[in-house]
């Protein structure tokens, strides 16, 4: 196969991400919002990417990947996440800086570097932000975490991962002084809009939204 532009390599990261969210086919004005483009551009990529059996598609059913473009998918997100690593552990950047560098890095075709890359850094199973980073077969670490906002009972968690990986949100979370690994302990949840009174690391009480639970995948402390 011919190599991918940025582009196609792009459009089957998303694809894969929209398949994690939802069931069933992903419909283009779905891949359109993800992009913030127009969904008639949409369609022709995904007429290309058909083309070279990336995916498998109609403009009634929608799009999914085939098992060629899933192991592809799987491979940038490899590299997104292990250069995000490599950039937070070893040259220092804040976690709110390593996504929009990794987007650039992650179109790196040598597998040998990624390789290296991998065993340089341990062979880590996690990126900063607490995302899975798959192997080199295209295998991705399980999970058992959930959103903090789908607990109903006070108790005390592990922060494990953020799904909102955006600069203002993860500079809040340096704010308040909250990183993967850490504390919470939810002692109360406001039966209205179920906002949450919580303690972090044994010290600092404060209020979580429920769009910040949302956004705050744990699990049990121990």
């Amino acid at each position: 196969m011919n190599k991918l532009t940025h582009t196609e390599e792009n459009y089957l990261k998303v694809i894969h991400s929209l398949e994690i969210e939802t069931s069933g086919k992903i419909q283009n004005l779905a891949i359109a919002d993800k992009l913030e483009i127009n969904p008639a551009t949409v369609t022709e990529m995904l007429k290309k990417l058909q083309e070279k059996k990336l995916i498998d598609y109609t403009r009634i059913d929608g799009a999914s990947l085939t098992k060629n473009g899933n192991l592809i998918a799987l491979s940038i997100i490899r590299k997104h996440r292990l250069w995000e690593t490599f950039l937070e552990e070893r040259l220092g950047f804040n976690w709110d800086e390593v996504h929009d560098i990794a987007e650039q890095l992650e179109h790196i075709q040598s597998d040998k570097l990624i390789d290296r890359l991998s065993d340089f850094l341990g062979n880590p199973k996690f990126d900063p932000h607490g995302d899975p980073i798959p192997d080199a077969n295209g295998k991705v670490p399980e999970t058992s975490y959930v959103a903090l906002s789908k607990k109903d009972k006070v108790g005390v968690y592990q922060l494990n991962a953020v799904a909102n990986e955006s600069k203002a949100f993860l500079q809040y979370l340096d704010k308040i002084q909250l990183n993967i690994n850490d504390k919470i302990e939810v002692k109360e949840i406001n039966d209205f809009d179920k906002s949450m009174i919580v303690t972090l690391n044994d010290g600092k009480m404060t209020m979580f939204s429920n769009e910040v639970a949302k956004n705050l995948f744990v699990t049990p402390f121990e």
